[in-house]
């Protein structure tokens, strides 16, 4: 299928989500409904096993909204909303994501970069919540997601002056799970991919499953029950039968994903 505004490939076992949108990939009403139809496909696709995220060109991953357009309607609420649904969509997609970070994630672009699993990014990049520089807040998440990654203190300290994050500080703070050098960020993504393929992808769905779950209550024994029900659905698979058979064999398992 066809996007205006994405370039979606498939290649192995993964998918490579291109927000194609030079030169800043700003996010559009159509790029947002664009995601949607793209990862609606790509969940229903048993042969990808994991999606990269990246970006156009080599300076910017997004640099946030299309504030030509997006804004500039009278459904901005309804804007909000959708891209919102968007983004959590990809949050809980049953498939690891992974943010290829080639340039600058800013505004909308560091909420898209987040809502992913894992991020990559380009050692001379950077990411941050800028929105206040405009008179404005994130309205993707960002309010949300930064502080569960970094930490309260340090998420209002950036998302208030507006702070670009330089990459090594990303790292530190636990913002990106790697750093790449120039040019091979998507080299890196797709490693990582490769590694993922030989996951077994009952497991690692539910994994998924039960942080998020976990992370949306502040009750501890609700976030264990949750635990508890993945694991006792994944002990129940033939992948687990094949884990634990190869680990007394000494050989390297084949999961098949039932």
């Amino acid at each position: 299928m066809a996007y205006e505004t994405l370039l979606v490939a498939r290649e192995e076992s993964f998918a490579i989500v291109t927000l194609n949108r030079p030169p800043a990939n700003a996010i559009s009403e159509q790029l947002v409904h664009d995601l949607d139809a793209a990862f609606a496909g790509l969940a229903a696709d048993p042969a990808v096993r994991s999606v990269i995220v990246t970006g156009a060109g080599d300076r910017i991953f997004c640099a946030g909204a299309d504030l030509g357009s997006a804004f500039a309607s009278g459904t901005v609420a309804d804007f909000i909303r959708f891209g919102n649904g968007v983004l959590r969509r990809i949050e809980r997609f049953p498939k690891p994501v992974i943010a290829a970070l080639n340039g600058h994630a800013l505004g909308g672009g560091c909420e898209i970069a987040m809502a992913c699993h894992l991020r990559i990014l380009k050692e001379t990049a950077r990411m941050g919540q800028t929105e206040s520089n405009l008179g404005i807040l994130p309205g993707y998440g960002g309010t949300q997601r930064l502080p569960r990654l970094i930490g309260r203190a340090k998420a209002l300290e950036f998302m208030i002056l507006g702070t670009q994050i330089p990459a090594a500080e990303c790292l530190a703070l636990g913002l990106v799970n790697r750093l790449a050098r120039e040019g091979e960020t998507l080299n890196e993504a797709r490693a990582l991919a490769r590694q993922i393929a030989k996951r077994p992808p009952v497991a690692v769905r539910l994994i998924i499953q039960a942080v998020d779950d976990g992370l949306n209550t502040a009750d501890i024994e609700r976030g264990l029950d949750a635990e508890t029900r993945a694991f006792l659905e994944a002990l129940a698979t033939q992948d687990a039968a094949e884990g634990i058979q190869a680990f007394f064999q000494k050989r390297e398992p084949d999961f098949k994903g039932r």
